[in-house]
């Protein structure tokens, strides 16, 4: 670095709308952890479009503000880290729930080869009032589970906003969104890189003033953004599902060409087989060409599933599935409408006409699925 930018070891970043009853104490306490620490560094207040006196309370406390017109959580730490000189990150709300003078437990882990630190509320003590119920019991456990179960991160906290990383580390996690989903993004993206997260305990105290985070809003926006990026969970598996449940059913009418009795009833499941077949291969498609345009964009790595549905799902090879399988379906339409008009009852054979509509309605979507694959194949 130059002379007029003198190497920073340490940036901690705190994103800020209307906190004014606590972003000064939050500076302050920042700026003695580098004090006492003898760690040179910086304090980075990012306001996001406050109508009271943060700004100005944030500055006589020493901190370097910055503005960021994009309303949002994301979009605010997205600013402050870019501009950020440290070679070590902090990331912390300016609300004074997160104790910033308590930075050397954070940070050891990265000194120790993590490439992300989470502060852990759950282990350090959650001070009565300080969340609430649905986020403590409802809303964090769902997502934890969530990004352990199909991300493959083993956290207790996925939603601490009290975080430390190298530069290396933020340069690499390409993070882009706005909003309070930029928490989850950040674990979704370490997991692909591969990197090594830690969580040490992180004390989680009563805020001052008006909270911004909406339950049903961010949390919906936080398990959106986590369905879209396990394409496995939210589209392969219910597709597998379903389809094996629409085999299973096919078979069961095949074997049982009158129905099936339920007490006083007779349950028919030939049409229930071409509605699970159709859904099943509908979702496998998406999940399919979903997991291939996430390893085209760089954000995801190409598995064994994404190599064999490119090699053998180009346009060309699933124009040829689907002609064949609209055909077999036409023909074995046309040998079941000789046979009625010769006079057979009109229920013999409904197993076999519903595996022909079964074989049109699918094959037809495989054949779609081939052009659009080939859209996503376009250069951006």
């Amino acid at each position: 670095m130059t002379a007029a930018f003198p190497t920073v070891r340490v940036s901690i970043v705190m994103p800020c709308l209307n906190e004014a009853e606590t972003v000064a104490t939050c500076v302050t306490k920042a700026r003695q952890w580098l004090s006492h620490a003898d760690v040179s560094g910086e304090v980075l207040v990012v306001d996001n479009g406050s109508t009271d006196r943060s700004r100005e309370l944030a500055a006589a406390a020493g901190a370097n503000v910055i503005r960021e017109e994009r309303r949002g959580y994301g979009h605010a730490l997205l600013r402050g880290l870019s501009e950020a000189r440290g070679e070590v990150l902090v990331m912390g709300d300016a609300d004074d729930t997160y104790d910033f003078s308590r930075l050397d437990e954070l940070i050891r882990p990265l000194e120790e080869g993590a490439d992300l630190v989470l502060g852990n509320r759950f282990t350090g003590g959650i001070k009565p009032g300080a969340m609430p119920w649905a986020h403590r019991y409802i809303g964090s456990p769902v997502i934890n589970l969530v990004i352990r179960r199909f991300i493959g991160l083993q956290i207790g906290d996925s939603q601490s906003g009290f975080r430390a990383f190298t530069r290396g580390a933020f340069q690499r996690l390409r993070l882009r969104a706005g909003g309070m989903e930029f928490a989850s993004e950040m674990l979704v993206n370490a997991a692909r890189e591969g990197m090594t997260v830690a969580e040490v305990p992180a004390p989680y105290s009563v805020r001052l003033g008006e909270s911004k985070l909406n339950t049903v809003r961010d949390g919906w926006r936080h398990l959106r953004f986590l369905l879209l990026a396990a394409p496995d969970f939210l589209f392969v598996l219910p597709g597998l599902l379903f389809f094996g449940a629409g085999l299973t059913v096919a078979a069961l009418s095949l074997l049982a060409p009158g129905g099936i009795e339920i007490g006083s009833l007779r349950w028919q499941p030939v049409f229930a087989a071409t509605i699970l077949l159709a859904i099943g291969a509908n979702a496998l498609l998406f999940g399919f060409m979903t997991k291939a345009y996430l390893v085209k964009r760089g954000v995801q790595r190409a598995g064994r599933m994404v190599n064999a549905y490119r090699r053998f799902f180009s346009l060309e090879r699933s124009l040829l599935l689907a002609f064949v399988m609209i055909l077999v379906g036409i023909v074995l339409d046309g040998g079941l409408f000789v046979v009625w008009t010769s006079g057979a009852r009109a229920d013999d054979g409904l197993q076999l006409a519903a595996l022909a509509q079964s074989l049109i309605i699918v094959g037809a979507n495989v054949g779609m699925a081939g052009f659009l694959g080939l859209v996503f194949d376009e250069p951006a």
